[in-house]
Protein backbone atom coordinates (compact mmCIF):
# COMPACT_ATOMS: atom_id res chain seq x y z
CA UNK A 1 0.00 0.00 0.00
CA UNK A 2 1.66 3.52 -1.22
CA UNK A 3 1.33 6.02 0.94
CA UNK A 4 1.77 10.18 0.88
CA UNK A 5 3.21 12.51 3.45
CA UNK A 6 1.61 15.19 4.66
CA UNK A 7 4.38 17.80 5.14
CA UNK A 8 1.93 20.90 5.83
CA UNK A 9 1.36 19.44 9.15
CA UNK A 10 4.04 18.67 11.16
CA UNK A 11 5.08 21.76 12.46
CA UNK A 12 1.77 23.78 13.08
CA UNK A 13 0.71 25.26 16.36
CA UNK A 14 -0.53 22.24 17.69
CA UNK A 15 2.22 19.84 16.95
CA UNK A 16 3.48 19.92 21.13
CA UNK A 17 0.29 18.89 22.36
CA UNK A 18 -0.03 16.07 19.65
CA UNK A 19 3.71 15.17 20.53
CA UNK A 20 3.27 15.59 24.49
CA UNK A 21 -0.01 13.04 23.87
CA UNK A 22 1.86 10.67 21.93
CA UNK A 23 4.25 10.32 24.33
CA UNK A 24 1.98 9.86 27.12
CA UNK A 25 -0.77 7.13 25.01
CA UNK A 26 2.52 5.04 24.20
CA UNK A 27 4.48 5.08 27.11
CA UNK A 28 7.39 7.48 26.58
CA UNK A 29 6.91 10.34 28.88
CA UNK A 30 4.71 10.97 32.06
CA UNK A 31 4.11 13.48 34.51
CA UNK A 32 6.13 12.64 37.31
CA UNK A 33 4.02 11.73 39.86
CA UNK A 34 0.90 11.95 38.23
CA UNK A 35 -1.81 9.55 40.45
CA UNK A 36 -1.49 12.51 42.77
CA UNK A 37 -1.93 15.74 39.78
CA UNK A 38 1.75 15.65 38.74
CA UNK A 39 4.77 17.61 39.53
CA UNK A 40 5.29 20.85 37.69
CA UNK A 41 8.26 20.68 35.33
CA UNK A 42 9.02 17.52 36.73
CA UNK A 43 8.89 13.89 33.83
CA UNK A 44 9.43 10.50 33.57
CA UNK A 45 10.67 8.62 31.06
CA UNK A 46 8.29 5.11 30.20
CA UNK A 47 9.10 2.14 28.47
CA UNK A 48 9.97 3.27 25.44
CA UNK A 49 10.92 6.64 26.61
CA UNK A 50 13.54 5.07 28.72
CA UNK A 51 15.13 3.21 25.76
CA UNK A 52 14.83 5.85 23.63
CA UNK A 53 16.77 8.01 26.13
CA UNK A 54 19.46 5.38 26.81
CA UNK A 55 20.29 5.20 22.97
CA UNK A 56 20.70 8.74 22.93
CA UNK A 57 23.10 8.63 25.60
CA UNK A 58 24.91 5.47 23.87
CA UNK A 59 25.17 7.01 20.73
CA UNK A 60 26.90 10.46 22.79
CA UNK A 61 29.26 8.39 24.65
CA UNK A 62 30.44 6.48 21.69
CA UNK A 63 30.64 9.46 19.51
CA UNK A 64 32.55 11.24 22.65
CA UNK A 65 34.70 8.97 24.98
CA UNK A 66 34.77 5.19 23.01
CA UNK A 67 36.04 6.98 19.45
CA UNK A 68 38.57 8.97 21.03
CA UNK A 69 41.50 8.31 22.25
CA UNK A 70 42.35 11.64 24.73
CA UNK A 71 38.65 11.72 25.93
CA UNK A 72 38.01 9.36 29.30
CA UNK A 73 34.63 9.41 31.09
CA UNK A 74 33.41 10.27 34.08
CA UNK A 75 30.51 9.94 36.67
CA UNK A 76 30.60 12.46 39.82
CA UNK A 77 28.28 12.95 42.06
CA UNK A 78 25.11 15.16 42.47
CA UNK A 79 26.02 16.08 45.86
CA UNK A 80 29.38 18.28 46.09
CA UNK A 81 30.87 20.06 48.90
CA UNK A 82 28.75 23.61 49.20
CA UNK A 83 32.45 25.21 48.27
CA UNK A 84 32.16 24.19 44.82
CA UNK A 85 29.10 26.35 43.81
CA UNK A 86 30.82 29.29 45.52
CA UNK A 87 33.74 29.09 43.46
CA UNK A 88 31.73 28.58 40.36
CA UNK A 89 30.37 31.42 41.21
CA UNK A 90 26.53 29.76 41.15
CA UNK A 91 25.59 30.89 44.63
CA UNK A 92 26.27 34.36 44.19
CA UNK A 93 25.50 34.68 40.70
CA UNK A 94 22.88 32.28 39.49
CA UNK A 95 19.91 33.65 39.14
CA UNK A 96 16.61 34.64 36.93
CA UNK A 97 14.87 37.84 37.08
CA UNK A 98 11.71 37.28 38.79
CA UNK A 99 8.29 39.61 38.55
CA UNK A 100 4.94 38.94 40.08
CA UNK A 101 1.55 39.04 38.71
CA UNK A 102 -0.21 42.49 40.89
CA UNK A 103 -3.91 40.40 39.82
CA UNK A 104 -3.28 36.49 40.78
CA UNK A 105 -0.40 37.00 42.13
CA UNK A 106 1.54 34.17 39.58
CA UNK A 107 5.61 34.48 39.62
CA UNK A 108 6.73 34.53 35.73
CA UNK A 109 10.70 34.66 34.42
CA UNK A 110 10.92 38.06 33.20
CA UNK A 111 13.05 37.12 29.56
CA UNK A 112 9.97 34.43 29.22
CA UNK A 113 7.40 37.39 29.65
CA UNK A 114 9.44 39.95 27.28
CA UNK A 115 10.40 37.01 24.79
CA UNK A 116 6.44 36.57 24.62
CA UNK A 117 6.02 40.20 24.08
CA UNK A 118 8.63 40.24 21.15
CA UNK A 119 11.56 42.02 23.33
CA UNK A 120 14.39 39.95 24.25
CA UNK A 121 16.57 40.98 27.27
CA UNK A 122 20.09 40.40 27.45
CA UNK A 123 21.36 38.14 30.00
CA UNK A 124 23.90 40.00 31.18
CA UNK A 125 21.26 43.40 32.18
CA UNK A 126 21.48 44.80 35.20
CA UNK A 127 18.15 44.48 37.36
CA UNK A 128 17.50 48.02 36.84
CA UNK A 129 17.92 47.87 33.20
CA UNK A 130 15.49 45.14 33.05
CA UNK A 131 13.23 46.63 35.16
CA UNK A 132 13.29 49.66 32.76
CA UNK A 133 12.25 47.30 29.60
CA UNK A 134 9.17 46.23 32.25
CA UNK A 135 8.26 49.56 32.49
CA UNK A 136 8.48 50.42 28.48
CA UNK A 137 6.71 47.20 27.13
CA UNK A 138 4.12 47.32 29.93
CA UNK A 139 1.21 47.31 27.50
CA UNK A 140 2.68 44.27 25.81
CA UNK A 141 2.89 42.25 28.47
CA UNK A 142 0.88 39.33 29.29
CA UNK A 143 0.23 37.13 32.55
CA UNK A 144 0.15 33.50 31.04
CA UNK A 145 -2.24 32.72 33.92
CA UNK A 146 -5.10 35.40 33.87
CA UNK A 147 -3.85 37.49 31.10
CA UNK A 148 -3.40 40.90 33.35
CA UNK A 149 -0.51 42.89 32.76
CA UNK A 150 0.60 44.47 35.40
CA UNK A 151 3.38 42.94 37.13
CA UNK A 152 5.70 44.08 40.35
CA UNK A 153 9.60 45.01 39.57
CA UNK A 154 11.67 42.19 38.75
CA UNK A 155 13.71 40.39 41.62
CA UNK A 156 16.94 38.20 41.14
CA UNK A 157 15.56 34.61 42.39
CA UNK A 158 18.34 32.01 42.52
CA UNK A 159 18.57 28.83 40.61
CA UNK A 160 20.36 26.26 42.75
CA UNK A 161 18.04 23.96 44.61
CA UNK A 162 19.33 23.66 48.51
CA UNK A 163 18.96 20.08 50.62
CA UNK A 164 19.79 19.47 53.96
CA UNK A 165 22.09 16.42 53.48
CA UNK A 166 24.05 15.56 56.61
CA UNK A 167 22.44 18.65 58.88
CA UNK A 168 20.63 17.88 61.68
CA UNK A 169 20.21 21.06 63.41
CA UNK A 170 16.84 21.59 62.27
CA UNK A 171 18.16 25.15 60.77
CA UNK A 172 19.48 23.76 57.33
CA UNK A 173 19.04 27.51 55.95
CA UNK A 174 22.20 28.73 57.70
CA UNK A 175 24.77 26.32 55.80
CA UNK A 176 22.75 24.68 53.08
CA UNK A 177 24.35 22.16 50.57
CA UNK A 178 22.68 22.05 46.99
CA UNK A 179 21.55 19.82 44.32
CA UNK A 180 24.26 20.23 41.53
CA UNK A 181 23.08 22.87 39.37
CA UNK A 182 25.51 21.70 36.30
CA UNK A 183 27.36 18.79 35.72
CA UNK A 184 30.61 20.25 34.74
CA UNK A 185 31.82 21.36 38.20
CA UNK A 186 32.37 17.51 38.72
CA UNK A 187 34.42 17.54 35.72
CA UNK A 188 36.41 20.70 36.92
CA UNK A 189 37.10 19.35 40.64
CA UNK A 190 38.64 15.62 39.15
CA UNK A 191 40.68 17.29 36.82
CA UNK A 192 43.92 16.80 38.94
CA UNK A 193 42.54 13.09 40.20
CA UNK A 194 41.73 12.15 36.46
CA UNK A 195 45.52 13.26 35.20
CA UNK A 196 47.59 10.85 38.28
CA UNK A 197 45.23 7.86 38.06
CA UNK A 198 45.31 7.73 34.08
CA UNK A 199 47.99 8.34 31.12
CA UNK A 200 46.17 11.41 29.73
CA UNK A 201 48.14 14.40 28.44
CA UNK A 202 47.10 17.82 27.55
CA UNK A 203 44.94 18.57 25.19
CA UNK A 204 42.53 15.51 26.83
CA UNK A 205 38.78 15.97 27.41
CA UNK A 206 36.90 14.33 30.38
CA UNK A 207 33.19 13.69 29.62
CA UNK A 208 30.26 12.71 31.67
CA UNK A 209 26.14 12.36 31.62
CA UNK A 210 24.27 12.92 34.87
CA UNK A 211 21.56 14.46 36.46
CA UNK A 212 21.09 18.48 37.32
CA UNK A 213 18.54 20.47 38.87
CA UNK A 214 17.54 24.05 38.87
CA UNK A 215 14.80 25.90 40.62
CA UNK A 216 12.82 27.38 37.36
CA UNK A 217 10.11 29.27 38.22
CA UNK A 218 7.94 28.93 34.72
CA UNK A 219 8.82 25.97 33.88
CA UNK A 220 7.59 25.46 30.13
CA UNK A 221 7.35 23.72 27.02
CA UNK A 222 7.15 20.05 27.73
CA UNK A 223 10.42 18.68 28.57
CA UNK A 224 12.34 21.34 26.97
CA UNK A 225 12.60 22.88 30.00
CA UNK A 226 12.80 20.80 33.25
CA UNK A 227 13.61 21.40 37.32
CA UNK A 228 15.33 17.79 36.98
CA UNK A 229 17.21 17.31 33.85
CA UNK A 230 20.09 15.02 32.37
CA UNK A 231 22.98 16.50 30.49
CA UNK A 232 26.00 15.12 28.51
CA UNK A 233 29.14 17.48 28.70
CA UNK A 234 32.46 17.19 27.40
CA UNK A 235 35.09 19.48 28.67
CA UNK A 236 38.49 19.75 26.66
CA UNK A 237 41.64 21.05 28.45
CA UNK A 238 44.08 22.37 26.17
CA UNK A 239 46.97 24.73 25.95
CA UNK A 240 46.03 28.69 25.34
CA UNK A 241 47.79 29.04 22.08
CA UNK A 242 45.40 25.87 20.47
CA UNK A 243 42.12 27.04 22.43
CA UNK A 244 40.84 28.79 19.19
CA UNK A 245 41.69 25.75 16.66
CA UNK A 246 40.41 23.63 18.78
CA UNK A 247 37.31 25.53 19.45
CA UNK A 248 36.55 25.43 15.53
CA UNK A 249 37.42 21.88 15.52
CA UNK A 250 34.77 20.80 18.71
CA UNK A 251 31.66 23.39 16.66
CA UNK A 252 32.64 21.04 13.34
CA UNK A 253 32.33 17.79 15.05
CA UNK A 254 29.23 18.23 17.21
CA UNK A 255 27.48 19.87 14.11
CA UNK A 256 28.54 16.66 12.33
CA UNK A 257 26.67 14.91 15.16
CA UNK A 258 23.42 15.82 15.00
CA UNK A 259 23.65 15.11 11.04
CA UNK A 260 25.32 11.53 11.57
CA UNK A 261 22.60 10.49 14.12
CA UNK A 262 19.87 11.20 11.67
CA UNK A 263 18.64 14.47 12.80
CA UNK A 264 17.20 16.63 9.10
CA UNK A 265 19.98 19.52 8.34
CA UNK A 266 17.05 22.05 7.81
CA UNK A 267 16.34 22.03 11.46
CA UNK A 268 19.66 22.88 12.86
CA UNK A 269 21.17 26.12 12.75
CA UNK A 270 24.49 28.03 14.69
CA UNK A 271 23.42 30.68 17.11
CA UNK A 272 26.15 32.98 17.95
CA UNK A 273 26.49 34.80 21.69
CA UNK A 274 27.30 38.62 21.00
CA UNK A 275 27.47 39.25 24.93
CA UNK A 276 29.85 36.62 26.04
CA UNK A 277 30.07 36.02 30.04
CA UNK A 278 33.49 37.58 31.69
CA UNK A 279 35.18 34.58 31.49
CA UNK A 280 34.63 33.24 27.82
CA UNK A 281 36.26 33.80 24.35
CA UNK A 282 33.93 32.72 22.35
CA UNK A 283 29.90 31.20 22.75
CA UNK A 284 28.35 29.53 19.88
CA UNK A 285 25.16 27.81 20.48
CA UNK A 286 23.22 24.35 17.89
CA UNK A 287 19.69 25.44 17.88
CA UNK A 288 16.93 23.11 16.43
CA UNK A 289 13.58 23.95 15.27
CA UNK A 290 11.37 22.75 17.89
CA UNK A 291 7.51 23.06 17.64
CA UNK A 292 7.91 26.41 19.62
CA UNK A 293 10.85 28.05 17.15
CA UNK A 294 14.54 27.45 16.95
CA UNK A 295 16.09 27.49 20.57
CA UNK A 296 19.40 25.88 21.85
CA UNK A 297 20.03 22.41 21.72
CA UNK A 298 23.89 22.24 22.40
CA UNK A 299 26.15 24.93 23.58
CA UNK A 300 29.90 24.74 22.59
CA UNK A 301 32.14 27.71 24.28
CA UNK A 302 35.16 28.20 24.96
CA UNK A 303 35.53 29.28 28.43
CA UNK A 304 38.78 30.32 28.90
CA UNK A 305 40.81 29.26 32.42
CA UNK A 306 38.31 30.75 34.34
CA UNK A 307 36.94 27.32 36.24
CA UNK A 308 40.29 25.41 37.16
CA UNK A 309 41.62 28.80 38.38
CA UNK A 310 38.81 29.75 40.51
CA UNK A 311 39.18 26.30 42.19
CA UNK A 312 42.27 26.39 42.61
CA UNK A 313 41.88 29.88 44.35
CA UNK A 314 38.70 28.81 46.37
CA UNK A 315 40.54 24.89 47.14
CA UNK A 316 44.11 26.33 47.94
CA UNK A 317 45.52 23.25 45.50
CA UNK A 318 47.43 23.68 42.65
CA UNK A 319 45.56 22.42 39.52
CA UNK A 320 48.21 23.61 37.25
CA UNK A 321 49.53 21.19 33.91
CA UNK A 322 53.37 20.53 33.82
CA UNK A 323 53.76 19.91 30.34
CA UNK A 324 56.05 16.52 29.78
CA UNK A 325 58.04 17.50 26.85
CA UNK A 326 58.87 21.67 27.46
CA UNK A 327 58.44 21.53 31.49
CA UNK A 328 55.70 24.72 31.17
CA UNK A 329 53.89 24.76 33.80
CA UNK A 330 50.11 26.40 32.72
CA UNK A 331 46.31 26.07 33.91
CA UNK A 332 44.63 24.69 30.83
CA UNK A 333 41.93 26.37 29.00
CA UNK A 334 38.85 24.98 28.23
CA UNK A 335 36.68 23.95 25.11
CA UNK A 336 33.03 23.12 27.00
CA UNK A 337 30.65 21.09 24.52
CA UNK A 338 27.21 20.57 26.50
CA UNK A 339 23.68 19.11 25.65
CA UNK A 340 20.79 18.39 27.36
CA UNK A 341 19.65 14.83 26.68
CA UNK A 342 15.92 15.83 27.53
CA UNK A 343 16.41 18.26 24.77
CA UNK A 344 17.73 16.26 22.65
CA UNK A 345 15.08 13.47 23.16
CA UNK A 346 12.32 16.29 22.27
CA UNK A 347 14.69 16.98 19.13
CA UNK A 348 14.83 13.62 17.58
CA UNK A 349 10.31 12.87 18.73
CA UNK A 350 9.92 16.31 16.71
CA UNK A 351 12.29 15.01 13.84
CA UNK A 352 10.53 11.75 13.61
CA UNK A 353 6.66 12.42 14.24
CA UNK A 354 5.53 11.89 10.67
CA UNK A 355 1.82 11.63 9.57
CA UNK A 356 1.09 9.89 6.57
CA UNK A 357 -2.21 10.15 4.24
CA UNK A 358 -2.77 6.09 2.53
CA UNK A 359 -4.10 5.39 -0.62
CA UNK A 360 -7.39 4.05 0.80
CA UNK A 361 -7.82 7.19 2.43
CA UNK A 362 -6.65 6.31 5.95
CA UNK A 363 -4.42 8.12 7.85
CA UNK A 364 -1.34 6.56 10.26
CA UNK A 365 1.46 8.34 12.73
CA UNK A 366 4.81 6.87 12.21
CA UNK A 367 7.57 8.09 14.63
CA UNK A 368 10.87 7.53 12.09
CA UNK A 369 13.54 7.21 14.26
CA UNK A 370 16.82 6.61 13.01
CA UNK A 371 17.08 2.51 13.26
CA UNK A 372 19.86 2.98 15.99
CA UNK A 373 17.94 5.64 18.42
CA UNK A 374 14.63 3.19 17.98
CA UNK A 375 12.98 1.65 21.24
CA UNK A 376 12.60 -1.64 19.48
CA UNK A 377 14.48 -2.68 16.81
CA UNK A 378 11.56 -5.71 15.50
CA UNK A 379 8.58 -6.70 16.82
CA UNK A 380 7.43 -10.36 16.38
CA UNK A 381 3.70 -11.82 15.97
CA UNK A 382 1.82 -14.61 15.53
CA UNK A 383 -0.46 -14.31 12.85
CA UNK A 384 -3.27 -15.42 14.96
CA UNK A 385 -3.05 -15.72 19.21
CA UNK A 386 -5.28 -18.92 18.77
CA UNK A 387 -3.14 -21.04 16.82
CA UNK A 388 -0.20 -23.16 19.20
CA UNK A 389 1.56 -23.86 16.54
CA UNK A 390 1.90 -20.37 15.26
CA UNK A 391 2.45 -19.07 18.95
CA UNK A 392 5.33 -21.58 19.66
CA UNK A 393 7.30 -20.68 16.44
CA UNK A 394 6.95 -17.02 16.95
CA UNK A 395 8.15 -17.14 20.73
CA UNK A 396 11.08 -19.22 19.24
CA UNK A 397 12.00 -16.38 16.84
CA UNK A 398 11.32 -13.66 19.58
CA UNK A 399 13.78 -15.85 22.23
CA UNK A 400 16.49 -16.27 19.22
CA UNK A 401 16.06 -12.61 18.61
CA UNK A 402 15.85 -10.68 21.63
CA UNK A 403 19.88 -11.50 23.34
CA UNK A 404 20.78 -9.31 20.52
CA UNK A 405 18.17 -6.66 19.94
CA UNK A 406 15.72 -5.35 21.97
CA UNK A 407 12.42 -7.25 20.87
CA UNK A 408 9.01 -6.89 21.69
CA UNK A 409 6.05 -9.75 20.91
CA UNK A 410 3.47 -8.74 20.28
CA UNK A 411 0.04 -11.23 19.78
CA UNK A 412 -3.00 -8.03 20.81
CA UNK A 413 -5.66 -7.53 18.09
CA UNK A 414 -5.05 -8.18 14.51
CA UNK A 415 -2.41 -7.10 12.38
CA UNK A 416 -3.60 -3.90 11.10
CA UNK A 417 -3.24 -2.50 14.72
CA UNK A 418 -0.24 -4.20 15.78
CA UNK A 419 1.50 -2.52 13.02
CA UNK A 420 -0.40 0.98 13.64
CA UNK A 421 1.06 0.64 17.10
CA UNK A 422 4.66 -0.19 16.43
CA UNK A 423 4.74 2.37 13.60
CA UNK A 424 3.29 4.83 16.98
CA UNK A 425 7.23 3.86 18.84
CA UNK A 426 8.69 3.69 15.93
CA UNK A 427 9.76 -0.10 15.36
CA UNK A 428 11.97 -0.56 11.83
CA UNK A 429 10.59 -3.82 11.49
CA UNK A 430 7.32 -6.21 12.27
CA UNK A 431 8.02 -9.63 12.09
CA UNK A 432 5.04 -12.19 10.80
CA UNK A 433 4.68 -15.92 11.13
CA UNK A 434 1.80 -17.13 9.43
CA UNK A 435 0.96 -20.30 7.96
CA UNK A 436 3.34 -20.15 4.92
CA UNK A 437 6.25 -20.08 7.49
CA UNK A 438 5.33 -23.70 8.74
CA UNK A 439 5.27 -25.14 5.62
CA UNK A 440 8.73 -23.04 4.18
CA UNK A 441 10.26 -21.31 7.48
CA UNK A 442 9.74 -18.03 5.85
CA UNK A 443 8.34 -15.42 7.85
CA UNK A 444 7.07 -11.87 6.78
CA UNK A 445 9.18 -8.92 7.61
CA UNK A 446 7.13 -5.38 7.13
CA UNK A 447 9.09 -1.97 6.59
CA UNK A 448 8.58 0.71 9.12
CA UNK A 449 9.22 3.38 6.27
CA UNK A 450 7.87 1.72 3.38
CA UNK A 451 5.33 -0.68 4.88
CA UNK A 452 6.70 -3.33 1.58
CA UNK A 453 6.72 -6.63 3.37
CA UNK A 454 9.51 -9.24 1.87
CA UNK A 455 9.67 -12.89 3.10
CA UNK A 456 12.91 -13.75 4.87
CA UNK A 457 14.40 -16.93 6.04
CA UNK A 458 13.24 -17.18 9.43
CA UNK A 459 16.99 -18.75 10.00
CA UNK A 460 18.67 -15.78 8.87
CA UNK A 461 17.02 -13.23 10.49
CA UNK A 462 20.20 -12.11 13.00
CA UNK A 463 21.97 -11.89 9.92
CA UNK A 464 19.25 -10.04 8.06
CA UNK A 465 18.42 -7.43 10.52
CA UNK A 466 22.31 -6.37 11.35
CA UNK A 467 22.48 -5.37 7.56
CA UNK A 468 19.44 -3.51 7.50
CA UNK A 469 19.96 -2.39 10.99
CA UNK A 470 23.04 -1.09 10.02
CA UNK A 471 23.04 0.19 6.57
Amino acid sequence: MSQKQDKNNLRDKDLMEEIAALCKRRGFVFSSSEIYGGFSAVYDYGPYGAELANNIKSAWWKAMVQENENIVGLDSSIFMHPKVWEASGHISGFSDPLAECKKCHTRVRVDHLLEEAGVFADEKMSEEEINKLLKENREKLKCPKCGDSDFSEAKEFNLLVQSNLGNFTGDWSKNPVYLRGETCQGIYVNFKNVLDSTRVKVPFGIAQIGKAFRNEITARQFIFRKREFEQMEMQFFVHSDEAMKSYEEWRERRWQFYIDLGIKKENLRWHKHENLVFYAKAAWDIEYKFPFGFKELEGVHYRADYDLKQHSKFSDKDLSYRDPQTNEKYIPHIVETSVGVDRTFLAVITDAITKEKLEDGSERTVMKFPKNLAPIKAAIFPLLKNKPELVKKAREIYENLKSQYMCEFDDNGNIGKRYRRQDEIGTPYCITVDFETLKDGTVTVRDRDTMKQERVKAEGLKTWLSEKLNS
